[in-house]
């Protein structure tokens, strides 16, 4: 499908978005670069769509429906501890979870697709800024994206570590869980370390909060659901001698079922408002939704499975995996346009390490394979549109 000389240059441009990474509605050398690929095989591409976004096309030789294959630019704000020539050469800023590997796949596909256009419609290849907390597939949509690219069906791959190079795992309904997040102002009245008696203390208030936090899943949600709720951030303080006055409790909710979120919700709610009568001070809570759960129609689930086993082999697809409590804002995309998500196994002979590791790197052996699975699965779903 591509020849080995199209592979290695692909692993050389994958490894140059690795080591000039871009965090979220920042991808202008990365789009910058992509734009220039795409547009060197003929292609329109569409540039600055939801920000840093882009959508090009590639019109088949005859009329007919329209699909999209999405991958995602950003990298994440995270020291890379890797020591390879191609590491993050940007402190503080690494592609740890393999966005670098999504779209140079994506770009591997479009030579495929625009040497051969033996197929009735259009593909839209969509490069999605902000995949990592910042909402970027919404930020296109909201630019117009299904409204402009008018589609019948969108698609996504994630790398995936856990699962064997070149297997694919999809199934039909949820794969990755909704996602919110929350901040919660606690304010008291700050006082000397040696008088507490003489203020109201914020800081004894979070930590009995985020305890309290701990218990919404195991006693608000059924056992039979999923739920997480994790305090990530706790902001307090700059003195030894100081009881501050006001601390911010940070976190991230995770669910599949709508009526766990709203579970979720109203007991965070209830803690907060028992929490500043408990402790007399005053607690402000800002949840925001921010991702359903990516969740896969069936027969688009189905005609991915079978693109991959046409592509990869039969053996290849997995279909009895548990989905993970991890969150995708392609949800967003899929809540638009119906469609399916798939992961694309990651480890070869050595494991790879998790994705939003220091560690970390795209297997660039997956560059061939997954090329092999975009350009079946186009032609599978034009045919099937």
């Amino acid at each position: 499908m591509l020849a080995p000389e199209q592979i290695c240059a692909l692993t050389a441009f994958r490894r140059d978005l690795h080591a000039h990474p871009e965090l979220a509605f920042f991808e202008y050398r990365t789009a910058g670069l992509l734009a220039e690929q795409l547009e060197a095989l003929g292609l329109p591409v569409h540039r600055n769509i939801g920000g840093t976004g882009l959508v090009a096309e590639i019109s088949g030789a005859r009329p007919g429906p329209a699909i999209g294959l999405r991958a995602d630019m950003d990298a994440l704000p995270m020291q890379e501890g890797n020591s390879f020539s191609h590491a993050s050469q940007t402190p503080g800023c690494m592609h740890g979870c393999g966005h670098d590997g999504h779209s140079s796949m994506l770009l591997g596909a479009a030579q495929v697709l625009a040497a051969e256009r033996d197929f009735a419609g259009t593909v839209y290849l969509i490069f999605q800024p902000a995949e990592e907390m910042e909402g970027g597939a919404v930020a296109m949509m909201q630019d117009g994206l299904f409204a402009r690219f008018p589609m019948q069906a969108v698609y996504g791959l994630h790398n995936w570590p856990g699962l064997p190079a070149g297997h694919v795992a999809v199934h039909a309904g949820p794969m990755m869980a909704g996602m919110d997040v929350f901040e919660i102002v606690i304010t008291g009245c700050g006082s000397h370390a040696a008088m507490p008696h003489e203020g109201n203390d914020a800081l004894v208030a979070a930590a009995q909060l985020v305890t309290a936090i701990q218990t919404i899943a195991s006693r608000s949600v059924s056992p039979l659901e999923s739920a997480v709720i994790s305090v990530t951030q706790l902001h307090a303080g700059d003195a030894y001698n100081v009881i501050p006055e006001q601390v911010v409790v940070r976190g991230t909710c995770r669910y599949f079922n709508p009526a766990v979120q709203r579970a979720i919700r109203r007991r965070l709610d209830d803690l907060c408002r028992g929490l500043g009568l408990a402790f007399d001070v005053d607690v402000r809570l800002d949840y925001r939704e921010r991702y359903p759960a990516v969740s896969n129609a069936v027969s688009h689930a189905t005609l991915a499975a079978a693109a991959a086993a046409q592509a990869l082999g039969a053996d290849k697809v997995i279909h009895d995996f548990v989905p993970s409590m991890a969150s995708e804002d392609f949800a967003a995309m899929l809540a638009e346009v119906p469609g399916a998500m798939v992961w694309l196994g990651a480890d070869g002979d050595t494991p790879s390490a998790p994705l939003h590791n220091p560690a970390y790197d795209f297997n660039d052996a997956l560059i061939e394979p997954g090329v092999r699975f975009w350009v079946t699965l186009a032609r599978h779903a034009l045919a099937a549109a």
